[in-house]
């Protein structure tokens, strides 16, 4: 996990998992040290071959504290692999329909193995919200999410994949730093470069740390002097627990996310993350609570998230939100975490919307892109998904064309950018 969580398609893989639980794994297996590549000298090291960089890196985890002894020890498994780089720079984000992602990745079959987790663990649990203010079903939701409860954290050496993301361009000081972390995860006793096994973006442990994370927010909860997120349930919770609440910020006592019924007239612009109002003004405007039920009258402040435009589910986020979104920036996932996360903790399944929702063929979508850069928008990658910049824009768009602003991509929206002459292709339709 990371503070604009990138790994995004290692956790779409968790789709097709098994359910199994992670109570006392077995350590993983010992991988064979893997043999140095010769990549291309990166241009961003001035040059340097990955030796030199390498020799460098080494030298900078000395300064940090690390031991000559760990440094080392880890050097076997400090060695190039272009086929990790190659997998960072292929990586695509979501781009299923939310009701899509959730259905599959909150199926009622994790909702009550994070119940069932929640019993096994009362204790570590109770713990955990006790010092940190952190739900139990929060907690559940992302070790849920992120690894099935330890059944999937990933198979290839950590130390491998860090050293080889740090000598690319592309995020190599952020890469550099996190290999350093993890040198230090075994400079204190924590892991050994063996046991240190996880995604292919250098994540560890059952709620996949990165290894600064892993070096600042992990404990030992189970008291056997080690911080172990792969094998101990109780690290894992107490771990998790100490991130979200000091380094998500999470608010102890309020809510998330929930889900709510919009009226027809809502103001379609202020349905935004970005827009902050009262309760008490929401139910003014007609949000209700799916049975119809009022939403309380005070001052909490919440946000409207449309996910998938005025049609689909509607849910009120709250500031706690925020804790979803920096553990993961793609909308879809921190959307489905919360949401879990309520499930686990005893909300109704969200409704289905009442009519198919229309989805822009991938093609359209990309286009519409294109021609929201061409008007000056700043939409990220011009890659056919909906990320957050591209709703932004979207929702500008509407405003300026008179459109309900709710930020979904239209045909109308893509025809009158086209000029209102080209053909609108027809929409899939997801219910």
């Amino acid at each position: 996990m990371v503070q604009t969580r990138f790994s995004i398609a290692a956790v779409a893989l968790l789709a097709w998992s098994a359910t199994a639980s992670a109570q006392m794994l077995p350590p993983p297996a010992k991988p064979a040290v893997p043999k140095a590549a010769s990549p291309r000298a990166a241009s961003c090291h001035n040059g340097a071959s990955f030796d030199r960089f390498l020799t460098e890196v080494k030298q900078q985890a000395a300064a940090a504290g690390v031991s000559q002894r760990t440094i080392a020890e880890a050097s076997p498994y400090l060695v190039y692999d272009q086929g990790i780089v190659n997998r960072d720079r292929g990586q695509r984000v979501f781009g299923q329909l939310f009701t899509e992602f959730a259905g599959r990745m909150a199926a009622p079959y994790r909702m009550q193995n994070g119940q069932q987790h929640i019993k096994q663990y009362a204790t570590a649990f109770a713990r955990a919200e006790k010092e940190y203010g952190v739900p139990p079903a929060v907690i559940a939701a992302f070790w849920g999410l992120e690894s099935d409860f330890g059944a999937n954290m990933g198979n290839l050496p950590t130390l491998k994949s860090l050293v080889s993301l740090a000598y690319d361009c592309r995020r190599s000081e952020m890469f550099v730093n996190e290999t350093i972390a993890a040198l230090k995860i075994i400079d204190r006793g924590d892991l050994h470069p063996d046991e240190m096994i996880g995604s292919w973006a250098g994540e560890l442990g059952q709620t996949q740390f990165l290894p600064v994370h892993y070096v600042n927010y992990a404990v030992d909860y189970d008291g056997d002097g080690r911080r172990d997120l792969l094998r101990s349930p109780a690290d894992v919770i107490g771990s998790t627990a100490n991130y979200i609440a000091n380094g998500l910020k999470w608010r102890r006592g309020e809510p998330w996310l929930e889900e709510i019924k919009v009226p027809p007239n809502l103001p379609w612009e202020k349905t935004d993350l970005t827009v902050r109002e009262p309760r008490s003004t929401w139910a003014q405007l007609g949000v209700t609570y799916p049975d119809g039920r009022p939403l309380p009258n005070d001052n909490l402040a919440a946000s409207v998230l449309l996910p998938m435009g005025r049609f689909g589910p509607a849910f009120m986020a709250y500031p706690n939100f925020a804790a979803y979104t920096e553990w993961n920036n793609s909308l879809i996932y921190a959307t489905t975490a919360g949401y879990l996360a309520s499930r686990i903790a005893g909300a109704a399944p969200m409704r289905k919307p009442a009519a198919p929702v229309a989805q822009l063929p991938f093609n359209e979508l990309k286009d519409l892109q294109q021609l929201l850069v061409r008007a000056g928008f700043n939409v990220g990658k011009v890659d056919g998904v909906l990320g957050q910049q591209s709703r932004a824009a979207v929702k500008a768009t509407q405003i300026k064309y008179g459109l309900p602003a709710d930020s979904w991509p239209t045909a109308e929206l893509l025809a009158r950018m086209r000029g209102g002459t080209a053909q609108v292709l027809p929409q899939t339709t997801v219910r």
